[in-house]
């Protein structure tokens, strides 16, 4: 573990237009003569569409444009699996499923055209229950899906569209040696991303090629996306990303983008598209997956860990989307980060007619690490052994083997405990209605090619050009540190041109906790061509050895002679271009043998891991099951950290998210599978009436392998384990844990009724 260097704290230049309202998002862009979008949804969320009829739509005055699937190419999209149309052919697998477009000249025109087209449908039962669709003889989501183009490996069978598995050592036999063996099962329900700017976007031809204004965190998938559903070259297609207003992976993927440049091309007028609150609920195909996580484990009485098995199932939804690897991801997470001498785990991921499920932050985390986290305080009960005992005999850290053979480098997770515990106070004397919880969790880091620009002003200050998207977390406003620390500037002397598809190079977008990860090597390896320009410049400006050479306060100077140096503003200014490009390089992740696993799409290991621990004090009023959480530590190992303040700002993002998901967030489908609180007055986010105490410790170890100086990504794992810690303490003050997420009071109180039966 290293000491936390000393580091100046970087203020994001982008605030104060957010804050003061003069930051213009997507919605706020009006283009002379522009059109206005509405879609035509499903009827049903299964049904086989027999007939669509137009014309009402077409001869209503003001309407310039309607769309079905006749007027666009006939192409099939996706991730994993190419299981999807712009617009709904021959079935609609989903309530969201746009089966027609408008664009009219007001929103009001374009919503009564879409109203009046007739579809004609045959409605076919529901297949709204994700574990029973993979029954053999279920009905099929996808009757054709053995047509489909998809990944070999993710395990494509009937409504199952991805199973991945892991198995280390033989688990029954394993089995057959614990002191104890503990089952339990758990219920996670879907949710939301929620974010509180609605989905917009806005389309402009001009010839032959299509600018689209976008509310999304990945527009270079958007522009791909685009070029792939009507048939254009990707030159053709660009994506600009103005003030984005949060995601939290639910605006990552393509989908409404072409839809709108579909418009656009059709009516020959710029079309904007500002979807209503319902619709931000109903129409994404992002939103949290529901699960089932069924869990054995084996232990001996000294507290090793002798054997795990498990069983989860997902609820993909309607559709692949990006989201095929959800099966991987989920039995990882399955195993957690512990020492385990034998696994089997199997993870399903099945379609449904339901909301398609996708990147929402840390998707499968949250969900598998609270029941797992609370599966270990019931090994601990049967062990008659304090849970955070048993985890810190079971935690992996440095040289431990993981569940698909991976050897760790070193790691705090182990650190992380301790530093949670002693923040929050644990074994405290508490209020009968006050428990503490403890839960660990881990998330991986993403490698992935990416690209940045720096080039120097004649005043002396410098652009970064990136691909990179910031969707609020603060992760593209760091880039600026990194470039500073290079060149010897301060990060205030840089600007950052970004969201741009045209402008950057290629880049992942703001998904996986990587955009710092990837693109601050991209970022260091371009400022230091400059740097090596400036050296040579300054070389022969003042008749020095390079070697002889430093970077400090904005200059070049002779080491050992104060007054001999040339400013950076003068070189800049000089009239000769100072570009420097890089991509750093891609981390490769951690080789294993996972030749006795299936499914496996590329996360058989985790690079760089980051993990941590959160403790939870929670009040519980068991009268009513109403939980309060009042304070949260959190520690986390994400390497080092390149700007404190923003680092910071995720993890209270971050446990506020996941106290929501503990405590109230779930969408509520119908037997259907139709949303049944599309709104945020049914839809409990929780606010800031609602955020507890949160103490932040960083344990810092520097990573080989991994992003700039040694860091891991901030984003994602914040979440995790929150709603795990709060259901330990819950689970302390009710008698018995809760095994549906979220744990509302009304759950809660059951569960405490349940327990006075026994």
């Amino acid at each position: 573990m290293t000491m936390a260097p000393e580091r100046s704290q970087f203020i994001r230049p982008d605030g104060k237009e957010k804050v003061t309202g003069a930051g213009r998002y997507t919605a706020d862009i009006d283009i002379t003569g522009q059109l206005y979008a509405k879609f035509r949804y499903a009827d049903h969320p299964h049904a086989r569409v027999v007939a669509i009829d137009t014309s009402a739509a077409e001869t209503l005055p003001g309407v310039s444009a309607v769309l079905t699937w006749q007027h666009v190419p006939d192409v099939k999209y996706g991730g994993y699996v190419k299981d999807r149309r712009l617009f709904a052919k021959e079935k609609v697998r989903w309530e969201g499923d746009i089966v027609a477009a408008v664009a009219a000249r007001t929103p009001e025109i374009a919503a009564a055209a879409a109203e009046l087209i007739s579809v004609e449908y045959e409605v076919l039962p529901s297949l709204s229950d994700y574990v029973s669709n993979a029954e053999a003889g279920s009905p099929l989501v996808h009757e054709d899906w053995s047509e489909y183009e998809s990944d070999d490996d993710v395990g494509f069978t009937g409504n199952t569209m991805g199973h991945s598995s892991i198995v280390k050592g033989d688990a029954d036999a394993a089995m057959a040696e614990a002191d104890v063996v503990v089952k339990s099962r758990y219920i996670a329900d879907a949710s939301q991303g929620a974010p509180i700017e609605p989905r917009a976007i806005v389309a402009e031809w001009q010839g032959d090629k299509v600018t689209v204004w976008s509310s999304t965190q990945v527009p270079f998938a958007a522009r791909s996306g685009v070029a792939e559903a009507l048939e254009l070259s990707e030159s053709q297609v660009r994506v600009i990303v103005p003030l984005l207003g949060g995601g939290f992976g639910s605006k990552c993927d393509f989908h409404f983008e072409a839809h709108v440049a579909a418009l656009a091309r059709a009516s020959r007028r710029p079309v904007k598209l500002v979807f209503s609150r319902k619709e931000e609920f109903l129409a994404p195909d992002h939103r949290r997956e529901g699960m089932v996580i069924e869990l054995e484990t084996g232990a001996t009485k000294d507290g090793r860990l002798v054997a795990r098995r498990g069983k989860l199932v997902l609820d993909k939804g309607a559709y692949c989307g990006e989201g095929g690897f959800f099966a991987q991801m989920a039995a990882m997470h399955a195993c957690g980060p512990y020492k385990i001498d034998a696994i089997n785990v199997d993870s399903y991921l099945n379609y449904s007619t339901n909301q398609p499920s996708g990147s929402v932050r840390a998707p499968t985390a949250p969900q598998a690490c609270w029941a797992v986290e609370q599966h270990m305080d019931e090994v601990a009960a049967a062990l008659d052994m304090d849970p955070v005992e048993l985890r810190r005999k079971t935690l992996i850290e440095e040289g431990a083997v993981g569940p698909t053979g991976q050897v760790y480098d070193a790691i705090g997770i182990k650190e992380s405990l301790e530093a949670a515990l002693e923040m929050i106070g644990y074994g405290q004397e508490l209020p009968e209605d006050e428990a503490i919880g403890v839960a660990c969790g881990w998330w991986p880091s993403f490698g992935s090619a990416s690209g940045a620009y720096v080039k120097l002003n004649g005043d002396g200050t410098g652009t970064i050009i990136t691909g990179a998207m910031e969707s609020g977390t603060g992760a593209v406003m760091g880039l600026p540190l990194l470039a500073a620390q290079e060149l010897g500037m301060k990060p205030e002397d840089f600007s950052i041109l970004y969201q741009d598809t045209d402008a950057g190079p290629w880049d992942m977008g703001s998904s996986g906790s990587q955009t710092t990860f990837n693109n601050g090597r991209a970022v260091q390896a371009a400022a230091a061509e400059v740097r090596e320009t400036l050296l040579d410049m300054a070389a022969d400006e003042l008749e020095a050895h390079r070697d002889d050479l430093v970077l400090s306060d904005g200059a070049v100077r002779v080491k050992g002679s104060p007054d001999s140096a040339v400013t950076i503003a003068h070189l800049a200014g000089t009239g000769d271009a100072i570009l420097g490009k890089g991509s750093g390089i891609v981390p490769d992740s951690p080789e294993v043998d996972a030749s006795t696993c299936v499914g496996r799409l590329g996360l058989e290991s985790f690079l760089a891991p980051q993990l941590m621990t959160q403790a939870a004090r929670v009040k519980l009023d068991r009268e009513t099951g109403v939980a309060r959480v009042l304070e949260v530590a959190a520690a986390h190992d994400s390497g080092v950290i390149v700007n404190p303040i923003g680092a910071d700002g995720q993890v209270y993002g971050g446990v506020l998210m996941g106290i929501g998901q503990a405590l109230s967030e779930f969408t509520w489908f119908d037997d259907d599978g139709r949303q049944r609180n599309p709104d945020l007055l049914h839809y409990k986010l929780q606010t800031a009436s609602d955020a507890p105490e949160i103490n932040i410790r960083w344990i810092e170890v520097e990573t080989p392998n991994a992003g700039p100086n040694g860091s891991k990504g901030v984003g994602e794992p914040p979440s995790v384990p929150t709603p795990g810690a709060v259901g330990n303490a819950i689970a302390k003050l009710a008698g018995r844990h809760v095994n549906q997420l979220p744990m509302t009071p009304e759950r809660v109180w059951e569960t405490i009724q349940e327990g006075g039966e026994e």
